[in-house]
């Protein structure tokens, strides 16, 4: 369950434009965060996930790889939180996690904000309120 495979990233430029077109986001600093739910394909996995830190936040290349680097192992070890409902629920979801702090954050902090986004991302789900 502690794993982030390749099949897991949201990579295709059809599901991002639409994730962003069509998609619901609400903010919890420091992250904007897109998603859209979707019905259960076979062959796509539970969550697609995308992690993005502005470059006018961070100037330099490796404070953004920094940053998603920090989020992604974040999202690794908490995403339990949010895939358990979802198996439950027989949903998929597309995820955009837009960083959007000004500094290079602690880990254990934003480990505490992204347990927080997921279970805000699993209570809109478990409510049935964009459920598509």
């Amino acid at each position: 369950m502690y794993t982030f495979t390749k099949k897991e990233r949201l990579n295709s430029k059809k599901n991002i434009s639409s994730l962003f077109e069509t998609g619901t986001s609400f903010f919890s600093y420091p992250f904007k965060v897109y998603y859209h739910f979707i019905e259960i394909d076979d062959n796509k996995s539970i969550s697609a996930v995308l992690f993005s830190v502005g470059k006018k936040q961070f100037k330099l290349a490796i404070d953004r790889n920094r940053v998603k680097r920090l989020c992604r192992e974040a999202y690794r070890l908490n995403k339990s939180l949010l895939i358990d409902k979802l198996i439950e629920k027989k949903i998929n979801i597309d995820i955009a996690f837009v960083y959007v702090g000004k500094t290079i954050p602690e880990f254990k902090d934003l480990e505490a904000k992204m347990q927080k986004v997921l279970l805000q991302l699993s209570a809109i789900e478990q409510n049935g309120k964009t459920i598509t």
